[in-house]
């Protein structure tokens, strides 16, 4: 199980880096055009191998603090959250997720129009080829918050999360 509160300003190394990478990422085609000397390859820590689940935390910590930082979780996105869908998500649930975000005028990843508090993500079943983790979305802090729960389908194959119900 993994439990992360999204706090301003206190991302982990790994979130800042990943943001960092896409972000370089989104801008990188521009200056692609010039030649450039070959650079030595980076070191990049892999999270390939990592649990399902974990690749699901990664997806929703980064994914939240982005669309905190880009105006709030809503339909559309910013680029940073766009990046981040590009790459933890299948293009099958990229497309699953635009015609449900246009029927409901919110953000199909969070399936509400602003962002959580904090989330929880835990490991659930796995079968066919895929894995099912649960995420709890925290709306509301106090004496008695407010949840939404949320299965997310990963393939084991590829990583990627491939259905958000």
């Amino acid at each position: 199980m993994v439990q992360l509160r999204n706090t301003p300003g206190r991302h982990t190394a790994g979130r800042a880096l990943l943001i960092t990478a896409l972000l370089a990422a989104a801008v990188v085609p521009a200056a692609a055009a010039a030649p450039q000397a070959p650079a030595a390859p980076a070191t990049v820590r892999s999270t390939a191998s990592a649990p399902a689940y974990q690749q699901v935390a990664h997806f929703y910590g980064a994914y939240i603090d982005a669309a905190g930082t880009e105006g709030g979780g809503t339909e559309g996105g910013g680029t940073l959250t766009t990046a981040l869908r590009a790459f933890y998500l299948t293009p099958a649930l990229r497309s699953q997720l635009r015609t449900w975000e246009a029927r409901n005028h919110a953000d199909g990843v969070l399936r509400a129009q602003n962002t959580p508090l904090a989330f929880k993500v835990t490991a659930g079943d796995s079968g066919a080829g895929h894995t099912w983790s649960k995420v709890r979305l925290t709306w509301s802090g106090g004496k008695h918050p407010t949840y939404t729960y949320l299965t997310v389908q990963s393939d084991l194959r590829t990583g990627k999360i491939s259905g958000i119900r």
